[in-house]
Parts: structure tokens; C-alpha cells; sequence
């Protein structure tokens, strides 16, 4: 009787909250429809239009009136406007001085950070951990709303497989199911439980779709993709952020299929707004509308903006199209006032649920702005993030962790002692050379007994070696050397495609010189993509990837080298054994003559002649200072019917000597099936924390939809057929079983 009544308060509880979400709901709708009536055509078409702040410029760079315009209503929102007073200001102008007092919204790259700068994405996704990510970006949150900002745009979830390409760094790795967990972590840490709320932010996701398939990996470029790939591989993670409410999507640059997304009616309007419920607004990359023109699309900005337009793209960044076109395409009947009204009302809805007409000053607090940015728990959450985003690579006869007693320390390279390059790409409003460089890290942690010597070696992009022998003699000098190595942060990001993928100018022959001392060196990774460093594997002893860590870089880095944080990241993006295997990842499909491992193998595979096929590093992959044991996989049932759940267990022991973390990978392969299925697929991960000596078993639960495909009529089915499970350390090491799906 007692287990009826609770079970009753809850169904009134849960029907109340409901409820009373949706009425909330209908009274905004009903807000805007009334505003929206009072809105003369100018006034509409500045909702749709969205500056930048930073100089305050418009259409072709050029300078703007912008009191006058927000008095007018001729302005929606902003870019690069940030701080109370500032944002305070100008929203005064917007409430107080314009007809309909309708606030703005102000937007912001805030991508990894505001101030306090986490881990760039591609290092939060070598965590693998949902729960750290979705808490440092409710930190992010908090500290751009103190500052004004009202809208971030990020996550950045284009499943990403060259790395070439720049804008790796920007997101999650090559795999669609750990992207989309990263993203609706993004997504949940940014918006929170309510927009009204005022340390929560309106979420872009971006770069809508495929924007990672540049070819050749060169930003900006064509993107060309099956129909299958792009719904298996591709919209998943925007689906499962629609799901989740987010607020704004961004399309991309790039033209998919011969059609710029910026004019992809099809695949905004029609799928995202009309098929998938999307409600949100849709705003145009910068410029995106005009670049219509040199895609080959559009003749002139008249017709730019009827095709944006038509699309589904709601709001025009920078480019000016709409303020200057919209009034001709409304009077020539190219577009509808349906069209308008409902591109209007989107965004108008935000600014409702944003809880800026109850009060437009709500993210207008200096005291709260003091109080908020670079607290000190803001930073040590930074170090948390930083060293749980590390993936050691490689780490002969237990080199690291060091003790903190040796006697000399050498810490070499040209990101040494760099206090800029570790805030990474995109560092939204991070101060500049804020970050802890490696070098004061190392400092800070070792014993007073130790000394702790530094040369650069060179610099980033050197092509002279003239530092060498400074640091060649340091190395001499030591027991250990540190050498931090890699890219400077504008090698990766927007606009930083690279060809060749290998350490930058003269690294390499600083790495080969250090190691031709014979004192033991360690190599520190800092970069924003994975790197084709062969020579680096195969000589030195030791590499611990880094990626762009933020602000407590140098301190996370520490820790891990001494042994206060025992290294638990796992690579999120296959490392290339060199660039002609690009594209390559883990979950690729068989070809009719795969390559053989026998030790006569044939000619006529599918193989190079001259490189294996195997990566350098597999997805997944990553050290720790202990060693993990995976018993075998049990099955509760060997068939299942379509319908069905299934359950599998294994049982993971720490071997070693130390406490660590162990990231448990679950990935499916449907043996044979109506299209061809790639080798294995991510279906799961779990982190379980063990001391030595300890095991725990880890449960997974397969679901009728962990085994769907699209069938050749694209329809998505789960086939009968046997499915083989495999659970391990990574995408390569694994146990395997195997269970049936019977009519």
C-alpha cells in the first residue's frame, strides 16, 4: 500500500511539473505572437540581424552607428560585446531608448572557457569523461554570463577523421557515439535546467553538417557524402542535441553535396526545423550569406538572402544581406511574411526563455562578474579537467612517473616555458601569457634539492638549429629531460590546415639530438590535432600527449609527471602512421580482399606497399602507471530476439601497484548484414577507479538500438544474424564474444 501511494505522489508530482512546463511554454508562445503583432517590417528584420562588436562593424567591414541602429530596432544581437559595462550599456539603449524595448542577445566563441580556459575539446574528449565536461562548461557558463554574454556558440560536433584539418582541436574525435556523448554534456552544462536562469547560456551546436569532410582536409573546401554516411556517421549527434533542447544550430561554410549549407533548404528547413521539431534559431556563419556569391550559388547579395532565407537561416552574421536586402525580397514577394514571422519568432522565443523581458539586466552584475571569473575553485577545476585530459603514449621500463628528488631537471623545447600557446585556439576572452607554463609547473613541484635547468632549443617554426647547442649541453648536464614539443595554438583551429602533420620545423632534430645525450627524455606533446610522429614512437622513451590544457596547463602537466594524478586519458582520433592513410580510423568497413595476417600474405589486398595499415596509435588507446587485467565477456543470453535487451559483463582487476582509472570500451560488429558493416563500432564506455590488487565487474546494456543499421532502402532495422561484443582498453585490445538475433 505504501509502495501504491509513492508511486501515486510521484505520477502527481512528475504530472504537475509537466504541466506546468508546458503552460510556461504556451504563455511565451503567446507573449511573442503578441509582440510579434506590433512589430513593423523594420523591426522584424532587425531581430534578424547580428553585428560584430569589436569594431562595431557591418556589411564589408565598415564602421556602424550602432546606438542608432539598436534605437531603431535594427539590430537583434551582437558578437564580441562583452563585459557588464559594456553589454549594460548598449542593452540600455535596446530597453530603454528603442519603440518595442526589445533586448539583445550577446554572442561569444566561448569554446573551451571564458576566462578561466579548460582543456581545448579535443583533450576534454581524451577524457571520456561526460560528467567533468558537463561541469566545466557550467563554469563557462557562469563566468560569460557575468560577463554579459547571453549565447555561446559551441559544442562544435562534426565528427572529425582527417586531421589535417584545422578545426580537429575544435571537436570530439572520429567517433559518432563519444561525440555525441560530449556534446549533450556540452549542452546540459550550458543551458542547465532553465535558460531564465542567470548562470546558464543559450548553446550553438556547429558546424551543421559534415563541415569535417573538407576534402583534402582544407578548411572552407567542398564536402562530399553518401547518404548513408551522413545519417550514420554524421547527423546523429545533431539529432541527439535537438533532442535535448538545444537552443541554436550554425550551419556550415561548406557547401554538402554541391548545395552551401548556408542554402541547404533540404537539410535546415526541411529536416532539422520541419522533420526533426527543431524550434530554436539557426544563424548563419560569419559572412556566410554573401559567400554565397563566390560558392557559385547566388549572383548578388539580393540573392544571397533570398536563399538563406528560403533555407531556414534566421539570423544573418555580419554579412548585412538581410538588413539590406529582406525589405526588396518581402516587397518583390520572394519571401513571405511567413517566412519572416517565423525566423522572428525564434529568436524572439530565446529572448523570452533567456528571461530577458522580465529583466533585460539579469547578466548585468559587476559584483558578481568580480566574484565569478578566475575564482580560485574556477582554476582548480581547470587543473582537474587538464589532467584527466592527458593520454600517455608510451612509457618504457615505467620511466615516468619521476620522483620529485632527482637532482637535475632539464626542461627543453619551444613551449617550455610558454604561458600563451597552452590557452590553445579559440581561448575566448583568456588573458594573454595567463596560462602556467611547463617550466613553473616543474618548478613548483619538485624538492628544494632539485635543480631545475631550461633552454629553448628553438623555436616553434624554426628552420636553423642555433639553440641546439645550448641545449644539448643543458641535457648533458641533467639526470632527466623534459622536452615540450609541438604546435603553437594558431596551427590548429579555423583557417589551420596543415599538409604535413609532423612535429614543426626543426623539432624532430632537437628531439634526435636530446636522445643522441643518452640522457632518458620524456617527451611533452602540445598540439591540437594528432601528429605523424614515428621517429618520436620509436626512440624516445617516453611521450605524454597534452593537446592545449588551459590555463593550469603547466601545474595538470606536473602532476602527472611526478605521479599526483596517475594518467587515465584515452585518444579520442586515430594517430596516422603518416599522412597517406588519411582518412583513417578505427571503425572502418572490409573490403572483399582485406589484408591478411598470415605470414605469406598476397599481393592483391587491400594494403599499401610501402606503410602498414595500422595507425600509430589506435583510437582509444592510452597508458596508465598501473596495468588492468580483462577477464572474459559473459553473455546472460547467447539469441535475443529484435526486440530485446541484452546484458554483458566483465570482470577488470588493477595488476599493478598503483590506484588508477580504467576507461572500459564496449564495441559491436554485426557479422553479417543486408550493407557492409564496419569492423566495430563504439557502443559504450564506462570509467571505473581501482586500487591495486582490486577488480570490479562492468555491466553494459545492449539495446535493440546499439544494433541498427540502415538497410539498402535506408530504412533503419536491426537484421537478424550473429553480433560479436568485444570489451577492452581500447579500440584494438579487446575480449570478445559473440550472441545471435533470431526472428
Amino acid at each position: 500500500m505504501l509502495r501504491l501511494v509513492t508511486v501515486l505522489l510521484t505520477l502527481i508530482i512528475a504530472s504537475t511539473g509537466l504541466a506546468s512546463t508546458i503552460k510556461a511554454k504556451e504563455l511565451i508562445e503567446s507573449k511573442v505572437e503578441n509582440l510579434l503583432s506590433k512589430m513593423t517590417l523594420e523591426e522584424k528584420i532587425g531581430q534578424l540581424v547580428q553585428y560584430s562588436g569589436t569594431e562595431l562593424t557591418g556589411p564589408q567591414g565598415q564602421s556602424i552607428n550602432a546606438a542608432s541602429l539598436v534605437k531603431k530596432g535594427k539590430i537583434g544581437s551582437f558578437l564580441n560585446i562583452t563585459g557588464v559595462e559594456n553589454t549594460e550599456a548598449i542593452q540600455k539603449i535596446a530597453v530603454e531608448q528603442s519603440r518595442l524595448k526589445i533586448p539583445l542577445l550577446f554572442g561569444l566563441d566561448v569554446i573551451h572557457g571564458y576566462k578561466t580556459i579548460f582543456p581545448v575539446p579535443l583533450a576534454t574528449a581524451s577524457s571520456w569523461d561526460p560528467q567533468m565536461l558537463e561541469k566545466i562548461e557550467q563554469i563557462s557558463a557562469d563566468e560569460a554570463t557575468a560577463s554579459g554574454v547571453t549565447w555561446a556558440f559551441s559544442p562544435m560536433v562534426n565528427v572529425a577523421r582527417d586531421p589535417r584539418w584545422g578545426r580537429v582541436v575544435e571537436g570530439y574525435g572520429e567517433d559518432t557515439y563519444l561525440t555525441t556523448q560530449m556534446a549533450l554534456a556540452v549542452v546540459r552544462g550550458l543551458q542547465g535546467d532553465s535558460l531564465a536562469n542567470k548562470n546558464t547560456i543559450l548553446a550553438c551546436i556547429k558546424h551543421y553538417v559534415a563541415y569535417a569532410l573538407v576534402q583534402a582536409g582544407r578548411e572552407y573546401w567542398t564536402v562530399t557524402v553518401s547518404e548513408r554516411d551522413l545519417w550514420t556517421i554524421y547527423m546523429p549527434a545533431y539529432k541527439a542535441a535537438v533532442d535535448a533542447g538545444v537552443g541554436s544550430i550554425m550551419p556550415a561554410f561548406t557547401s554538402v553535396n554541391a548545395v552551401p549549407m548556408t542554402a541547404n533548404k533540404k537539410l535546415v528547413h526541411d529536416i532539422l526545423k520541419e522533420e526533426w521539431g527543431f524550434n530554436g534559431i539557426a544563424v548563419s556563419d560569419w559572412n556566410a550569406v554573401l559567400e554565397l556569391i563566390p560558392h557559385g550559388v547566388a549572383k548578388d547579395a539580393y540573392q544571397c538572402a533570398e536563399l538563406a532565407m528560403d533555407a531556414g537561416v534566421d539570423i544573418d552574421m555580419v554579412s548585412g544581406a538581410y538588413d539590406y536586402q529582406l525589405p526588396k525580397l518581402i516587397k518583390d514577394n520572394k519571401i513571405t511574411m511567413k517566412q519572416l514571422d517565423d525566423a522572428v519568432t525564434r529568436v524572439l522565443r530565446k529572448k523570452f526563455e533567456l528571461g530577458l523581458f522580465k529583466n533585460p539586466y539579469l547578466y548585468n552584475d559587476l559584483s558578481r562578474e568580480k566574484e565569478t571569473i578566475l575564482s580560485n575553485s574556477n582554476l582548480k577545476e581547470s587543473r582537474k579537467a587538464a589532467q584527466r585530459s592527458m593520454v600517455l603514449l608510451k612509457n618504457n621500463n615505467n620511466l615516468l612517473p619521476l620522483s620529485k628528488r632527482i637532482k637535475r631537471i632539464a626542461v627543453i623545447g619551444p613551449l617550455a616555458d610558454d604561458k600563451n600557446n597552452p590557452l590553445g585556439p579559440w581561448s575566448a576572452k583568456g588573458v594573454h601569457n595567463s596560462a602556467i607554463s611547463v617550466l613553473q609547473g616543474i618548478k613548483d613541484s619538485v624538492s628544494a634539492g632539485t635543480q631545475v635547468l631550461y633552454a629553448k632549443g628553438c623555436n616553434i617554426n624554426d628552420h636553423n638549429k642555433k639553440m641546439f647547442e645550448a641545449a644539448v649541453n643543458t641535457a648533458y648536464k641533467s639526470d632527466i629531460v623534459i622536452a615540450v614539443v609541438g604546435e603553437s595554438a594558431d596551427m590548429s583551429g579555423e583557417a589551420a590546415s596543415r599538409a604535413d602533420i609532423d612535429l614543426p620545423g626543426v623539432q624532430k632534430d632537437l628531439l634526435k639530438a636530446l636522445y643522441n645525450t643518452g640522457v632518458p627524455v620524456v617527451a611533452v606533446l602540445m598540439n591540437g590535432r594528432p601528429l605523424t610522429i614515428n621517429w618520436t614512437k620509436n626512440y624516445i622513451p617516453a611521450i605524454l600527449e597534452t593537446w592545449f590544457l588551459g590555463s593550469e596547463a603547466g601545474n595538470a602537466i606536473a602532476d602527472v609527471i611526478f605521479g599526483d594524478y596517475n594518467p587515465s586519458g584515452k585518444l579520442p582520433i586515430t594517430f596516422p602512421y603518416c599522412v597517406g592513410q588519411i582518412p583513417i580510423y578505427y571503425n572502418y568497413k572490409q573490403s572483399g580482399r582485406p589484408e591478411t595476417l598470415a605470414n605469406a600474405p598476397l599481393k592483391y589486398e587491400s594494403k599499401y606497399i610501402d606503410i602498414p595499415n595500422t595507425p600509430l596509435f589506435p583510437f582509444g588507446y592510452g597508458l596508465s602507471y598501473t596495468t588492468f587485467d580483462y577477464s572474459n565477456i559473459t553473455l546472460t543470453k547467447d539469441k535475443i530476439k529484435p526486440n530485446e535487451n541484452l546484458t554483458v559483463k566483465i570482470e577488470v582487476t588493477n595488476t599493478g601497484k598503483v590506484k588508477g582509472i580504467e576507461t572500459v570500451q564496449l564495441y559491436i560488429h554485426d557479422r553479417v548484414a543486408s550493407v557492409t558493416h564496419p569492423v566495430k563500432v563504439l557502443k559504450g564506455f564506462k570509467k571505473i577507479f581501482l586500487k591495486p590488487g582490486n577488480s570490479k565487474i562492468v555491466t553494459f546494456k545492449i539495446k535493440p538500438s546499439d544494433l541498427e543499421l540502415y538497410n539498402q532502402e535506408m530504412k533503419k532495422v536491426v537484421e537478424p544474424g550473429i553480433f560479436d561484443v568485444y570489451i577492452g582498453t581500447n579500440s584494438v585490445d579487446v575480449k570478445s564474444a559473440s550472441f545471435e538475433v533470431v526472428e
